[in-house]
């Protein structure tokens, strides 16, 4: 048992500091190199559809001045439109360009090559207990660091 403690451990913690490697690397080695990891989180974060700057802030369980930061870095580099609310002038929306719809779609097939090829040798069963441990283990994070539930 000792042996398989200490062999999850090593996987969890390798998994997670490899995952955020690759997808730097991802991003390093095409047209999106001049995007962050932070920032394809926010391309990611405001997905397709126009969001208010609130509700973006808030999925990323960040503050608006955090976001107003990350929005004006990729406006300027053209991944993101501005504009104030016709209905209140106080909120401010934020959607994507074209190539910022090219970069969250980039990054969405980064995100589906990695769930195909885990899944692709696996039996149902085996999903089933995949996606059963892998909810443990996000749930047991959310409550022992008092994290908000994300839904999306």
């Amino acid at each position: 048992m000792n042996n398989l403690y200490g062999t999850l451990n090593e996987l969890l913690v390798k998994l997670f500091n490899d995952i955020l490697q690759i997808e730097e690397l991802s991003l390093k080695e095409n047209e999106f190199s001049d995007l962050s990891i932070t920032e394809i989180h926010v391309i990611e974060a405001i997905g397709l559809t126009k969001r208010n700057m609130s509700s973006v802030a808030r999925d990323l369980d960040i503050t608006i001045g955090t976001l107003t930061f990350s929005v004006n870095n990729l406006v300027q580099k053209g991944y993101v439109n501005r504009i104030r609310s016709d209905d209140d002038r106080r909120i401010v929306l934020v959607s994507l360009t074209d190539k910022g719809v090219q970069a969250y779609k980039h990054h969405a097939g980064f995100h589906d090559e990695m769930i195909q090829t885990t899944i692709s040798r696996l039996s149902d069963e085996e999903m089933e207990v995949l996606v059963s441990a892998l909810e443990n283990i996000n749930g047991y994070f959310k409550v022992k660091y008092n994290l908000k539930k994300r839904e999306k």
